[in-house]
């Protein structure tokens, strides 16, 4: 069994594959503070729940991470765990995409990872919306290179944002109100987040295609299914596609794993 790791700011999103078959998901608060031994915990109590050994089924480990300390823990962690070498997506590791960027080695493993999977899916152009702590867009030209793309505020921070530096405006829940106008101010907060969140994604969708017309995007991440409803640019949605994308990368890299 593979398990693949994204290691985001916000959250560590799990998965478990069976050859290329993604059977089990999970999510995990990152919390650069928390030991090898404390992340051991956590992953095999997942993979226990679901009838699995952490220590005697997993054959394999892919790591993509923007968090260096959690990096460090994920390697010792392994170290201390497996017989095997865990895969972490950076220079030296084969992921099939060429970076176009300045500095390619400021490119986040997820963006890489999203665009190999990207275009295994759909072939290019194309333009993945990465909905996390920030939201990415990651532009695939029609050979399969990362091209660049485009950081913008996340939903989750543009609304932590707007709270603590407003006195009167109290946290709400992040889901589209009935109407574009409110009539309360939750309703209105909500509409400014919501559906100003997929105005921007349209546009700055709608801009990339003025420089790629046949690029097909697609949708991920944890809020990607709050905002999508209300956006018009969005073609697909694939929920788990960085986790895919690690897949591949880890076949590049190392024999599938076997069970």
């Amino acid at each position: 069994m593979l398990l693949a790791a994204d290691v985001g700011n916000t959250e560590i999103v799990l998965g478990a594959f069976r050859g290329s078959d993604l059977e089990h998901t999970w999510r995990l608060s990152t919390q650069p503070e928390r030991t090898s031994d404390e992340l051991a915990l956590a992953l095999s109590g997942f993979l226990e729940h679901r009838g699995m050994s952490f220590e005697s089924q997993v054959s394999g480990l892919v790591v993509a991470s923007v968090v260096p300390d959690v990096t460090a823990t994920i390697r010792e962690m392994a170290a201390r765990t497996f017989a095997f070498a865990p895969v972490i997506v950076g220079p030296g590791v084969k992921t099939g995409v060429p970076i176009l960027t300045d500095n390619p080695r400021e490119v986040g493993a997820d963006r890489v990872v999203n665009a190999l999977a990207a275009f295994t899916l759909v072939g290019g152009p194309a333009i993945v919306v990465d909905f996390g702590t920030a939201t990415n867009f990651d532009v695939v030209s029609d050979k399969g290179e990362f091209m660049g793309g485009v950081i913008a505020p996340g939903l989750q921070a543009s609304a932590a944002s707007l709270f603590s530096r407003t006195a009167r405006l109290t946290r709400v829940e992040l889901s589209a109100p009935l109407s574009v106008v409110g009539t309360s101010t939750v309703e209105s907060i909500q509409s400014g987040l919501i559906f100003g969140t997929a105005g921007a994604i349209d546009g700055i969708v709608q801009r990339i295609r003025q420089v790629l017309p046949d690029a097909t995007t697609i949708a991920t991440g944890g809020l990607a299914h709050v905002v999508i409803p209300h956006c018009s640019s969005i073609d697909r949605h694939e929920p788990w596609l960085t986790l895919e994308g690690l897949r591949l990368v880890y076949e590049r890299n190392v024999a599938p794993a076997d069970g």
